[in-house]
């Protein structure tokens, strides 16, 4: 499968407390998530499938932040956008979360950006802003 940069759409039904492996405990809000990261080593965008195999319970081992979110019972992963060799991961992820509200210290330990997990209370306010970006 290629190499690229993929979005995430997580949708959290009821308001909790996750854990996020060593980053620790963040209380979120029911609504939308957006997760941006890379796939650009072996399998590229296959680890797309195993986000969707971690959310529908096939799997069960946690290597990124957004795996906890996905493992936590309260989530469903609504959707995923993926763009092919196109290295555009800490550009999404700021614009998301410019445009959203940002979920400080997720799924950036290996850039400089503050996170790349944003949220809203309405999944369209996210998908507008996706739509634009993909």
């Amino acid at each position: 499968m290629q190499p690229g940069t993929y979005t995430l759409l997580v949708a959290l039904d009821a308001a909790d407390t996750v854990r996020f492996g060593a980053a620790g405990d963040r209380d979120l809000d029911a609504g939308y998530y957006a997760y941006t990261g890379s796939a650009f080593g072996a399998g590229g965008l296959s680890r797309v499938d195993r986000h969707r195999e971690l959310a529908g319970g096939e799997r069960d081992v946690r290597h990124w932040h957004v795996d906890y979110l996905l493992c936590h019972p309260e989530t469903r992963l609504v959707d995923a956008y993926t763009a092919e060799n196109e290295d555009r991961e800490c550009e999404i992820a700021r614009r998301l979360t410019d445009a959203l509200s940002p979920v400080p210290g997720l799924g950036a330990s290996d850039c400089d950006c503050d996170t790349h997990l944003a949220s809203a209370e309405d999944r369209e306010e996210i998908v507008i802003v996706l739509d634009g970006l993909y």
